[in-house]
């Protein structure tokens, strides 16, 4: 789901899309058009199996749409999850920064 949260801890909070179940060019496109809006920076979010999905989409937004990009940091992480039968399982996530490269543009 390329979502847009509304969050006010993190200026670039609207910049992040979330990936899920959807095809990757649904989140290329979500990618290309944040930085079309005049984003200097996009954050590209997965869990679990959406991992290969969000690393799909950024190289995709990087080597074919915005080659300009650059991916500027990597973030892994694991995060504690209950579900409804109230067990907590652990989930791996990533954030991808993907940023644009203002000398080749």
């Amino acid at each position: 789901m390329a979502e847009k949260t509304s969050k006010k801890s993190k200026p670039t909070d609207e910049n992040t899309i979330f990936v899920g179940n959807k095809p990757p060019m649904s989140y290329v496109l979500a990618v290309v058009t944040q930085f079309n809006n005049g984003s200097d920076e996009v954050i590209v979010k997965a869990r679990g199996r959406a991992i290969s999905r969000a690393v799909d989409t950024a190289e995709i937004a990087r080597n074919r749409f915005m080659k300009n990009s650059e991916i500027k940091d990597i973030k892994i992480g694991t995060e504690s999850m209950t579900n409804e039968e109230g067990r907590t399982s652990n989930v791996s996530s990533i954030e991808i920064y993907l940023s644009i490269n203002k000398k080749n543009k």
